[in-house]
């Protein structure tokens, strides 16, 4: 098939903007640590990037969007290990006219910010050589296999992935492949690595809530890229994903901060900007299959019930630092489920009508079975994995570490030189490392 120059371009730019998610990520989530342990954060987002870009190119790819013959609706083979096998003039099988090799990066973005975004549940407290050990083996276990369930179709109908192609559960940019996936994964890692020294008694408030609003503002951005590069062209399904990425993730920052006003009796920046990760993740799965009125009903649901999603951890005992369970986990369920009630063909041919389209509750119960799914495999094989890697090198840093700030002990750097900021003459001399890690301001720590 000839290249479509226009769907290639859109294609590459999405990807872009994928790419500058992770670290609008990094920014998100650096702002919520406290000050000792920013640069820790954030090391952990760009070195997802460094590592899940190799394994992508390596196998990654192969295992998630190729035949795995006898095994295909579980896992892809290795026949496009290294990339070895597709020439730059070949094009995807779908149709959409864009080479092979633009898909391949398009999708490499998706899998470096699934991994980035479980780091923000084990903020503080992470070994950073054990975390580098454990993106490259989740990515290869447990992202690369739930995206050839969800993503891969083969060139018959009901060929391919059992979830997606088999199973017929509807999720167009990853809200089972990415936040289910991520989230369940963090609960598993926050379980294994245990409470950081102090939580909850001690608040651990965000030391910067400027990054917060900046990283969630990265993210909508690049967002658009996600969502609408998803159609794989530059054509009506991907106008109806853009705006539908727009006005879910609006009602969304919307609803997060009318409850936090009659709860709390105050909107809170991090409200907002947690309010509208929560919509974007919510509309994620089903940006192409529903109306934009579905897509406002939508962000509103998944706003408010990430709101109240995100307290579940004082409830129930588990540090989820900075609350991937709650935005991710919750909205990836929250919108997959949508999906059996709001969905319409009307918007997509190649969707399905769910419940209030007259579709009956059968799109529901098969996007049911996707959610928890992947909700149990994610979860397990994650548990698995990180209590290897605690019994063999270790996943958690010492408590002196810890008290001291990661930053100084795991990378010999703070974020911020108080000593130096006065320098002048007459100026005290800097403090050590950690002692630095240690001043940040009380009010905003503790």
């Amino acid at each position: 098939m000839k290249i479509d120059s226009g769907s290639t371009a859109w294609v590459l730019a999405s990807a872009a903007l994928v790419l500058l998610m992770t670290p609008g990520v990094a920014f998100f989530y650096g702002g919520m640590t406290r000050a000792k342990s920013v640069l820790n954060m954030m090391m952990m987002s760009f070195v997802s990037m460094a590592t899940v870009g190799m394994v992508w190119v390596l196998y990654g790819y192969s295992l998630a969007f190729s035949d795995g013959g006898g095994l295909n609706s579980f896992i892809g083979g290795l026949g496009d290990w290294g990339l070895v096998g597709l020439e730059t003039s070949a094009t995807t099988d779908d149709g959409s006219g864009i080479p092979s090799l633009v898909f391949v990066a398009f999708q490499a973005t998706f899998a470096i910010i699934t991994v980035a975004l479980i780091s923000g549940a084990i903020a503080d407290r992470a070994k950073f050589g054990a975390w580098v050990v454990f993106t490259v083996v989740w990515a290869t276990l447990v992202y690369a296999p739930i995206a050839h369930w969800v993503w891969f179709f083969g060139p018959e109908d009901g060929e391919g992935g059992w979830i997606g192609a088999g199973l017929g559960a509807l999720d167009f940019a990853g809200g089972t492949v990415v936040h289910i996936n991520a989230g369940a994964a963090a609960l598993a890692l926050a379980l294994v690595l245990g409470k950081r020294k102090g939580w909850p008694r001690d608040p651990m408030r965000p030391h910067n809530l400027p990054f917060v609003l900046l990283g969630a503002a990265l993210l909508w951005f690049g967002w658009f890229g996600f969502n609408a590069g998803s159609a794989l062209g530059a054509n009506g399904t991907a106008a109806v994903a853009f705006i539908n990425t727009l006005v879910a993730t609006s009602a969304a920052a919307f609803a997060w901060i009318v409850v936090e006003k009659l709860r709390d009796g105050s909107s809170t920046t991090l409200g907002i900007a947690s309010g509208a990760v929560a919509g974007l993740v919510g509309i994620t799965p089903a940006c192409a299959f529903v109306t934009p009125l579905g897509a406002i009903a939508l962000g509103l649901v998944t706003g408010a019930v990430c709101a109240f999603a995100v307290s579940l951890k004082y409830k129930l005992g588990y540090d989820d630092s900075l609350d991937v369970v709650g935005v991710h986990m919750v909205g990836g369920i929250v919108g997959a489920l949508l999906i059996g009630i709001l969905a319409t063909t009307a918007v997509n041919e190649a969707g399905a009508d769910g419940l209030l389209a007259g579709g009956g509750v059968g799109l529901l119960g098969k996007q049911a079975v996707g959610v928890v799914a992947t909700l149990a495999y994610s979860f397990v094989v994650t548990f698995i994995i990180g209590k290897i890697i605690d019994m063999t090198m270790g996943f958690r840093i010492g408590e002196e570490d810890e008290v001291a700030g990661i930053d100084s002990t795991s990378h010999a750097e703070t974020a911020y030189d108080f000593g130096g900021i006065h320098a002048g003459a007459g100026a005290a001399a800097p403090l050590p490392s950690a002692k630095v890690a240690d001043s940040a301001p009380t009010k905003v720590e503790a």
